[in-house]
């Protein structure tokens, strides 16, 4: 394998593992919802990306059998990711969900918010 080839895998492959920790870091730490959405469906979606673009460089170079599945894997995640945290995101809205609920030895400054009085799409 050239000396090239393999610098590109190795640096895929550490950014890729770079934002994938970044990503599980910011779901860990954050305190309010929309954070703590951005962090993992942001850092997270590239972080894999690279890690499937790395193996498929990989096995191309090595002049083994295309893997589709590792390039629907990728377009599948792309596509889906955005759309999920999308949705979550106006249903947190809707609610008026600003801080995630208060878990089992968590800290007392959170709190679970109380629901609205009327629907979502309700003017009041």
């Amino acid at each position: 394998m050239s000396a090239f080839v393999e610098i590109l895998l190795v640096f895929l492959l550490a950014a890729g593992s770079a934002f994938v920790l970044v990503g599980a870091y910011g779901l860990v730490k954050l305190s309010e919802f929309f954070k703590r959405l951005h962090g993992p469906t942001k850092a997270s979606t590239l972080g894999v990306g690279c890690l499937l673009v790395a193996s498929v460089g990989y096995h191309a170079y090595i002049g083994s059998d295309p893997q589709p599945r590792e390039l629907l894997i990728t377009a599948f995640l792309f596509i889906t990711a955005p759309i999920s945290a999308h949705l979550m995101a106006k249903a947190a809205l809707s609610l008026r969900m600003d801080e995630m609920p208060q878990l089992p030895g968590g800290s007392e400054d959170t709190h679970v918010p109380e629901r609205p009085d009327h629907a979502p799409n309700e003017r009041a």
